[in-house]
């Protein structure tokens, strides 16, 4: 677009008349006088980043010179198809260029400050365009502003921000300035002034920017671009400071007004101080986490309550309200987590959060309602279906990232992922799992800032509750950080322990433990999981990082929640000989099928072993579904190029076609996988097996399907590694050798095979990312989606499927090709059987518990519940066995000792309780 300077004297007469007002309920007045110093510019804006702006001394503040700093008002839309508005900023430079001489500014690197209009030209998701900062590219709107030498100057944030128009005169704002910027349509005497445009019709409209000098000493400066189309200008709007290209100004505004027919309302878009919450519900336990906005100064540090509360309220069936209690709000993390005993789950509450006593911003007279809503749903206690839904791997946006240079703002962004959301509340879940990757350090939406990681990571993890609020506020969830999570692209935890110092990136992490802070570490926890039940272990790790897993009872279902990167050994230090680097051995005459399993080499650590192992033989309360929740699966699904030495090529390698297959690769052996280390991952396996679980679990970017081998091939339990919401990284499968005893229908990668480590495992289905058409292909090529898990009560089937991001459920549309996968719960415990103790046949007690234990040393060799009144235990080596009958955590148990097993199913035993047949 080209644009050409009219006269200051039409500038002068056109703004002599009075500021245009607009209906009251599109009118806005922003002002910062009296709120406290904090990151948080109000419930109104969404600030880019977080980090860049503060609250400090009745101002907001940029306190970043990085580029295009954006500070995005939600609850404003600019339409000037609906009348003419005027925008009024109070403003200044903090800058060292005092001087305003010189020529008009044509310098595209120069600083400046003002408003960013037409974000997202008005065919944006809000959210979406309320990520517009850093880098142009289409959809960026255009940049309205003054620079460090005080020339008003219309940038074209779509094409290099370069300036299109600039004023001769300059006034300089390094103390203060206030712009006017007015847009109302051109009479006809403009249309068609720039580039010969159509004369005609309301779609051509003039800006007109003014500055003056609020001393009255300068005289006011300005120009008047007319024939814009409404276009340019339709769309968001956002405060900017603008560094430049040298970085020398950053901005501060103490009062932004917008009045004028032409601003659309939308204060339903309000957001905070309350941005979302989490819950789970277990044996009667309610726990509610809710994040807040940085509502005061972050300091580093551990833990600590801040004078601020949130206060929770139930809604009774009457619709009256009542205070259920409230909880301090926590810093660094701003969580409030809450607590409510005794919860029936017998019906749907509506509840609200509130934050009494905090003045949150200037609302203008507005009557805001800044309560965060939801609903605790009825628990599933009847339901015959109880629905999973699974995630993993949320990329917000494509690489490189917003900061990576130009940016398609209009095709590149994939927050909020409402294609994704929509798709899964057609699913209608009962509860949802995220196994890690919420947060990406890099290039989601921006890059790692190690200089500020207790913000950055706010700032990303905001994005991700913005998103899935949705779901989160009504449905129960688990949320478990992964690598990304905590700034890491691979992570050894090594039982908690620090890094060396003086290490980075790959070379830190091979040495195993976390390289940021303790208190980072524990805030980006407490974020996450903090809502989860009391966690099996109570006291931090030596080195100060605090455990979460534990065990949850919803609907039936018995949940274990593992952390299975914090105790996991560092491959480099116990495998000296692989020479390994980010979890790859670079040393070709290294065997990882003979050679990775070092002694004492860990996964889930002895104490976690323990846990889950007292986790499968609980059935109390119920119990008639165990299923584990971790960050991955525990084998490594993935093949490499046979002469690549790692996975890293993966992402540059040409797609086939839906259903190809790839010749020439070998099988992988990630260290990152939980493939390893084999042993750690075999015990984890049999402990899981002993309760007949299903596995849940994310992070590798390729969705699959398997059956874990423990003794043999299709003896232990069923895996779900579900696809990612969007991702960088993708993963393939295509083995060099077909599966073995696959059905006679299914494609070469399924089957039985050992992985990259020797570990044994059964493939049904696999997303092998594909050039699938579909647009935009850099997200749709690579396979994402979500995972569904189906536990149905009545037959104990289990179905598991993988769907993709844009298949929708509700339009007859199927999951990736091989699921649904479909089994019965008593399959995930596959062993061949040795014999079998007597037939029970039980009296006065439906489906009871039945517990089969060895006597030799008091093992437990499983537990399950029984499908009605009569079961045939089965064992899978010579002894003498004890079966525990009946309803655990009641008088209803009773013993058997001393039986054993017979080749073929064997007498019954009748086992009574109470009075008799149920």
């Amino acid at each position: 677009m080209t644009l050409r300077p009219t006269s200051m004297m039409s500038i002068a007469l056109l703004l002599m008349i009075g500021g245009c007002q607009g209906p009251p309920d599109s009118s806005l007045d922003l002002q910062w006088a009296g709120l406290p110093d904090r990151r948080w510019p109000g419930p109104d804006i969404w600030a880019n980043r977080i980090q860049d702006w503060s609250i400090r001394d009745g101002r907001l503040e940029a306190t970043s010179d990085l580029p295009m700093r954006t500070a995005h008002i939600l609850t404003r839309l600019l339409a000037p198809t609906r009348g003419p508005i005027l925008a009024v900023l109070d403003l200044g430079l903090s800058t060292d260029q005092d001087d305003a001489s010189g020529p008009a500014a044509d310098q595209d690197d120069s600083s400046a400050g003002g408003i960013l209009l037409g974000a997202g030209g008005g065919g944006l998701d809000y959210r979406r365009a309320a990520l517009i900062h850093h880098s142009p590219g289409p959809g960026g709107g255009l940049f309205v502003g003054i620079d460090d030498r005080g020339h008003l100057a219309v940038r074209d944030f779509e094409d290099g921000n370069r300036v299109l128009f600039s004023s001769d005169d300059a006034l300089p704002c390094s103390r203060s300035c206030q712009l006017r910027i007015r847009i109302e349509e051109d009479g006809p005497e403009g249309r068609g002034d720039v580039n010969d445009r159509e004369r005609g019709g309301p779609d051509r409209f003039t800006l007109t920017v003014e500055a003056r000098d609020p001393t009255g000493d300068e005289p006011p400066i300005s120009l008047q671009v007319p024939g814009l189309p409404s276009e340019r200008m339709a769309g968001g709007v956002a405060l900017v400071s603008h560094g430049g290209g040298a970085g020398t100004a950053k901005t501060w505004f103490s009062r932004v007004r917008l009045e004028g027919p032409g601003w659309e309302s939308r204060d339903d878009r309000a957001l905070g101080p309350i941005l979302g919450a989490q819950h789970t519900l277990s044996r009667g336990m309610l726990t509610l986490t809710a994040q807040l906005f940085a509502i005061s100064p972050l300091h580093p540090g551990p833990a600590s309550p801040s004078p601020d509360s949130v206060v929770m309220e139930l809604q009774d069936e009457a619709g009256a309200w009542a205070r259920v209690g409230s909880a301090p709000v926590l810093t660094p993390a701003f969580t409030a987590t809450l607590g409510v005993s005794e919860w029936s789950g017998d019906r749907d509450v509506p509840y609200r959060l509130t934050l009494p006593g905090t003045t949150v911003g200037s609302t203008d007279g507005r009557n805001l309602d800044l309560a965060y809503r939801g609903e605790i749903r009825a628990e599933p206690l009847e339901k015959d279906d109880v629905i999973v839904a699974a995630f993993t791997g949320n990329h917000n946006v494509a690489s490189p990232g917003v900061d990576g240079g130009a940016f398609a703002w209009e095709t590149d962004i994939w927050f909020p992922h409402e294609d994704i959301l929509a798709h899964v509340q057609a699913q209608d879940p009962d509860f949802l799992f995220f196994s890690g990757d919420q947060v990406y350090e890099g290039a989601s939406p921006t890059r790692a800032d190690f200089d500020n990681p207790y913000e950055d990571y706010l700032y990303k993890w905001y994005l991700w509750l913005w998103a899935f609020r949705d779901l989160t506020r009504d449905i129960p969830s688990v949320a478990i950080p992964d690598d990304h999570d905590v700034f890491h692209g691979n992570v050894w935890g090594a039982g908690g322990r620090a890094t060396p110092p003086g290490l980075a990136g790959a070379a830190a992490q091979d040495q195993g433990g976390y390289k940021l802070p303790t208190d980072w570490v524990n805030m980006v926890q407490r974020t996450q999981a903090s809502h989860l039940p009391t966690p099996w272990r109570t006291t931090p790790l030596d080195g100060g990082i605090e455990t979460y897993y534990t065990d949850i009872l919803y609907g039936g279902l018995s949940f274990a929640v593992l952390e299975d990167r914090k105790f996991k050994s560092p491959p480099k230090l116990l495998v000296p000989e692989a020479d390994v680097w980010n979890g790859w051995a670079q040393n070709a005459e290294f065997d990882p099928t003979t050679g990775a399993d070092p002694p004492g080499a860990s996964l889930l650590g002895a104490e976690q072993e323990a846990f889950l192992e007292e986790w499968a033989a609980d059935w109390g309360n119920g119990t008639w579904m165990k299923v584990v929740l971790s960050q991955t699966i525990f084998g490594n699904v993935a093949t490499i190029p046979a002469e690549a030495m790692s996975g890293s090529v993966i992402p540059s390698l040409a797609l086939p076609e839906p259903g190809g297959y790839v010749e020439g690769d070998k099988l992988a052996a990630d260290m990152d996988s939980n493939g390893w280390p084999p042993s750690g991952r075999t015990r984890a396996v049999r402990a899981m097996r002993k309760g007949f679980a299903v596995h849940l679990a994310g992070d590798q970017h390729l969705a699959s399907t398997i059956q874990y081998g423990v003794e043999g091939f299709r003896d232990g339990p069923y895996a779900l590694c579900v696809p990612s919401v969007a991702n960088f990284w993708p993963r393939r499968w295509y083995p060099p050798a077909a599966g073995e005893n696959r059905d006679p229908d299914a494609p070469a990668y399924a089957g039985d095979f050992r992985d990259g480590f020797g570990n044994l495992m059964t493939v049904f289905a696999v997303s092998n990312p594909a050039a699938w058409g579909r647009e935009p292909s850099i997200l749709h090529d690579r396979a994402p989606g979500y995972g569904i898990a189906r536990f149905q009560r009545s037959t104990r089937e289990v179905s598991l499927e993988a769907w993709p991001r844009w298949a929708n459920p509700e339009a007859g549309q199927e999951p990736y090709a091989g699921w649904p996968v479909r089994f019965h719960q008593e399959d995930g415990f596959g062993r061949p059987a040795y014999g079998y103790l007597p037939t029970v046949q039980v009296l006065g007690l439906q489906d009871p518990v039945v517990q089969v234990i060895n006597e030799t040393g008091g093992e437990v060799v499983y537990t399950l519940r029984m499908q009605g009144q009569r079961f045939s235990p089965y064992v899978f080596e010579p002894g003498r066995y004890s079966l525990r009958i009946g309803e655990p955590g009641t008088n209803l148990m009773q013993t058997l000792l001393g039986l054993e097993p017979t080749q073929e199913p064997g007498r019954d035993v009748e086992v009574v309780f109470g009075g008799g047949p149920r």
